[in-house]
């Protein structure tokens, strides 16, 4: 149960974490409406919050964290992007959950 919570924490704070900075770059980048950086900064404080829900190391918990915000990040790249992840795509994010997979879970 504990890990079926820290990988619910996991993917909400990586879409919280990625829509902060794109919210951001819409703003500075593509002239977006002038209220985008507080919807930004609201996202990135929440983000943070979670990833204080969880337990152990500080360090080891952002190590596996960064595992699951690749794949957020190509999840976010096909349905916001509108861009198809390519098959080397896949292989990274394959290669970064198997790393993130064997901090989180490995030696317990």
């Amino acid at each position: 149960m504990a890990l079926i919570r820290t990988l619910g924490l996991f993917v909400l704070a990586g879409f919280l974490e990625i829509a902060g900075c794109y919210f951001t770059y819409l703003w500075l980048k593509k002239m977006g409406p002038p209220w985008l950086p507080l919807l930004s900064l609201g996202c990135l404080g929440i983000f943070a919050f979670l990833l204080t829900l969880q337990t152990g190391a500080a360090g080891r918990t952002y190590a596996a964290y960064g595992g699951i915000y690749v794949a957020i990040s190509l999840v976010w790249l096909w349905l916001v992007e509108h861009q198809r992840p390519t098959l080397w795509d896949m292989i990274g994010a394959g290669v970064m959950f198997v790393g993130m997979s064997i901090i989180l879970v490995g030696g317990r």
